[in-house]
């Protein structure tokens, strides 16, 4: 059975990331609409899962590619930012972040050390700090 739905996908584009974005827009709205009296959210949900298996079963790869770069360059710099949260609170749990008074640069210092003297690698100022 596995075999045969590698070969039914083969030439086809597949689920990418807009792709899996209009599934769950799609979903999302067709909860909403259940909670919401009138028919638009019910239509604009089916539309969104309707076109986002169109997308996953389409052999025209190469325009299904141009919407899906299309849309990363669109949210590029969004993704950038969660990513950088994301590692800035993973990074919290082992280090305190401090900014250097003079320069601003950012430091990493490990938690659990006490009070310590902090050298800023960029500009040479020493400040002291607790970990």
């Amino acid at each position: 059975m596995r075999d045969k739905l590698v070969r039914f996908m083969q030439g086809r584009y597949g689920v990418v990331s807009l792709s899996k974005l209009l599934v769950g827009v799609g979903l999302v709205s067709v909860v909403l609409s259940m909670f919401i009296k009138g028919n638009l959210f019910y239509y604009i949900g089916w539309v969104a899962i309707i076109y986002s298996y169109f997308r996953m079963f389409s052999r025209n790869v190469t325009k299904r590619a141009v919407e899906n770069q299309w849309y990363l360059d669109r949210t590029y710099k969004i993704r950038c930012f969660i990513a950088k949260k994301k590692n800035q609170m993973t990074q919290s749990r082992t280090y305190h972040i401090y900014k250097c008074p003079s320069c601003k640069q950012k430091i990493r210092i490990p938690r659990g050390k006490g009070k310590i003297e902090v050298r800023c690698p960029k500009c040479g100022t020493s400040f002291v700090k607790r970990s």
